[in-house]
């Protein structure tokens, strides 16, 4: 089993949205989304988990390690909506992810600064629904 993600840039925050299972299968997928990202954005990143149905360890290494990926060019990572089966525990080395308990209350963290309405632009996988 695999996973699906989108990711779109609003008002200077780009939000990742994954469908699926995150489990070793998937990691290096979302890796491969984090590179995505990372080429495309400037500002700080939701991780947008609403859909996913699940994460096994292998997965949320993976999250961590695209907090540090992401830190590392400067960029904040947040989560929202995280599996109920699971909880993120990132080492002490891991920069700090704030978890929302939806979308939209991590997007209302980040109200828009200047009320410009920028056009969105948005990449996703062949296979994401919606």
């Amino acid at each position: 089993m695999t996973i699906e993600w989108r990711y779109r840039i609003e008002q200077d925050l780009g939000i990742l949205s994954v469908s699926g299972h995150l489990g070793p299968e998937a990691a290096h997928r979302f890796t491969g989304a984090v590179g995505w990202v990372v080429a495309r954005g400037s500002g700080p990143v939701v991780v947008d988990l609403t859909e996913l149905r699940g994460w096994s360890t292998e997965g949320q290494l993976a999250i961590v390690a695209a907090a540090r990926r992401l830190a590392d060019c400067g960029r904040a990572m947040e989560l929202a909506a995280i599996p109920a089966d699971g909880s993120l525990v990132p080492s002490g080395d891991c920069p700090a992810i704030p978890v929302h308990c939806d979308l939209h209350a991590a997007l209302a963290a980040h109200a828009p600064r200047d009320g410009g309405a920028d056009e969105p632009h948005e990449w996703r996988t062949e296979g994401w629904a919606g």
